[in-house]
């Protein structure tokens, strides 16, 4: 009877039932082990309110938790990326433990909201804010940027689940984005920088990188709010980072956006995610291409190359050349925001080369890289804090690192064409 059975099913369905069982074989093969950014997470209490926090440092071989001298021993920029993390991994697998982890961390990035609107950043080691060193003051900056994208997610969560919650979180937004407007600059200024043009208009004077951090988490703001007053500034953000990008067919850097003058930096560049996100919403075709210019040109160069940590340009003659540049240090958060920005293309476009090559990518992680080191270890969820040269490793496992990596790895692990890859020898 089986035999049969088997004689008249389709072809077509024979193969979609083999594809289904290989996905799942995959899956079956790896997991995020978060054993290690569960060791950094941990619990305080403040005035009688529960709230989470994330060890920023923790160094080879006890790997024993170390303050930042000057600044704290937990910081926003990282409780944030934390919780945003541990939302997907419950989304992915019921897990409530990391829904628990979720709800304090965001506790905390509540509680550093300053009455400016804006969020200090780190907490020192007596539980108190430190809110005059300079990487922690409550300003127009990165952790403010990733305290509001937090939230902003947070609050989509909760919108239907808990409407008291919601309601809280909306209100922290809210104060947020005003204190957002009071800062938009009147002109849109720019300068050349070394012959290039810079726009001067976006965070830090010309911090492309920033901006994307800004688009991502107001462009969640627009999308629940319809709040049609902001669009005009994320456009502006927006054309600041296309002025950014690098339009010269002749030179090997050709699609690559700039994150700050006429400077590029792997680590953070999350430009083409960022754009990404806005374009889907609002529908410009214009913006994807320019995006896609960026993946099919000047990623393929840094993947035949490697990889780059760092360099600088100049235009002369119409020409864009390098100036300077360096293969090292390389770290996770360089390569998180490539993988995000290639699966989030493969989504927009369906085209499979965009999540194959985000699997080979994700694979610098696990020693296709110049030093032929394991960065992951998925034994013990530590993650190395870098590459130094092609024979030098940073064997400390902070919390930045580990986050960007087990980020990085759980979307690998949503996308069975990127995971396939990722998971050839």
């Amino acid at each position: 009877m089986i035999k049969k059975i088997f004689k008249v099913i389709p072809v077509f369905l024979i193969l979609i039932i083999t594809d289904i069982s290989c996905k799942n074989n995959d899956s079956l093969k790896f997991k995020v082990n978060t054993s290690h950014l569960d060791y950094l997470y941990q619990e305080i209490n403040i005035n009688n309110k529960s709230m989470g926090v994330i060890n920023i440092y923790c160094d080879y071989p006890s790997y024993k938790y170390v303050e930042a001298k000057g600044e704290g021993y937990a910081c926003v920029d990282d409780a944030a990326r934390a919780a945003l993390f541990y939302l997907e991994y419950y989304k992915t697998y019921h897990d409530t433990a990391a829904l628990l982890k979720f709800n304090m961390l965001t506790n905390f990035v509540l509680h550093m909201q300053s009455v400016n609107g804006f969020f200090y950043n780190f907490l020192e080691s007596d539980n108190s804010i430190n809110k005059t060193y300079r990487t922690s003051v409550a300003e127009p900056n990165w952790w403010s940027w990733r305290a509001l994208w937090l939230l902003t997610d947070a609050y989509q969560f909760y919108k239907e689940k808990n409407p008291e919650r919601s309601k809280i979180l909306l209100s922290s937004i809210n104060t947020c984005v005003q204190a957002i407007r009071k800062n938009v600059p009147e002109k849109l200024n720019t300068k050349i920088v070394d012959g290039i043009k810079i726009p001067e208009w976006l965070p830090a004077g010309s911090g492309s990188d920033q901006a994307a951090l800004l688009v991502i988490a107001l462009t969640n703001y627009y999308k629940f709010s319809s709040d049609q007053s902001i669009l005009p500034y994320i456009s502006s953000l927006v054309n600041g980072i296309l002025m950014m990008q690098v339009n010269d067919k002749g030179s090997p850097f050709n699609g690559a956006f700039l994150s700050w003058e006429n400077t590029w930096h792997a680590w953070g560049n999350s430009q083409a995610y960022a754009l990404l996100k806005y374009a889907t919403v609002i529908k410009d075709e214009k913006i994807k291409s320019s995006v896609l210019k960026e993946l099919n040109l000047f990623y393929t160069y840094l993947l035949k190359n490697n990889f780059f940590s760092f360099f600088k340009l100049k235009s002369e003659n119409g020409k864009i050349l390098g100036m300077e540049k360096n293969n090292f240090p390389q770290i996770a958060y360089d390569i998180s925001p490539m993988v995000f920005a290639l699966l989030e293309a493969y989504q927009v476009t369906s085209e499979s080369d965009y999540a194959e090559e985000a699997g080979r990518i994700a694979q610098w992680y696990m020693g296709h890289n110049s030093a032929k080191a394991i960065i992951y270890n998925d034994s013990t969820g530590i993650v190395f804090d870098g590459i130094l040269s092609d024979s030098r490793i940073n064997k400390n496992s902070g919390a930045e690192s580990t986050l960007e990596t087990l980020w990085t790895l759980l979307k690998i692990s949503q996308n069975s064409i990127a995971l396939k890859n990722f998971l050839k020898e």
